[in-house]
């Protein structure tokens, strides 16, 4: 898509922050921006904050394991401007030696349940976050189940109910 064609959210990301950008496109009116895990939080602050912008609602937090790929993993996030009706998709590569990226818990407290969830599922810490524990499995619980490599025929410890007389 040429560059005269990008949305008005497109073009304030990319004044902002072209030298963080790593890729940015729209496809069937949705933007989608790539960028380094060091420019997060300072982008979704700018998304928020901006009055030409106003993305005030961050609808979805998740992550994607490639696998294969270098970098593993791209932590996903959704961002909703209820007052343009507008959306855009933000991806953070994310390498598997280091899966750490800048929690939003300040920005948004919702990221608070969905970076629990990410790091339960995926393993991917949030710099910053102020409980970051297991949300979905027990605390006993090994490895991160949406991970691609993660064994299928796994046998979890068994945890059984507490003592009634403690």
């Amino acid at each position: 898509m040429p560059e005269a064609e990008w949305s008005k959210t497109l073009k304030k990301i990319q004044e902002q922050f072209g030298d963080r950008v790593i890729e940015m496109h729209a496809q069937l009116g949705q933007d989608t921006v790539v960028v380094s895990k060091a420019a997060i939080f300072e982008l979704a602050r700018f998304l928020r904050d901006d009055p030409d912008l106003k993305y005030n609602y961050l609808m979805d937090l998740t992550a994607v394991d490639h696998f294969t790929r270098k970098p593993r993993f791209e932590v996903v996030y959704h961002f909703l401007s209820l007052e343009y009706n507008a959306r855009v998709r933000v991806k953070v590569p994310v390498g598997e030696s280091d899966p750490e990226v800048e929690s939003l818990t300040p920005l948004w407290k919702i990221a608070n349940w969905l970076e629990r969830e990410t790091w339960d599922m995926f393993g991917i810490k949030f710099k910053n976050h102020p409980d970051l524990r297991r949300l979905l499995l027990y605390p006993e619980f090994q490895g991160h189940p949406l991970r691609k490599d993660y064994p299928v025929t796994k046998r979890q410890p068994l945890v059984g109910p507490k003592d009634p007389q403690a």
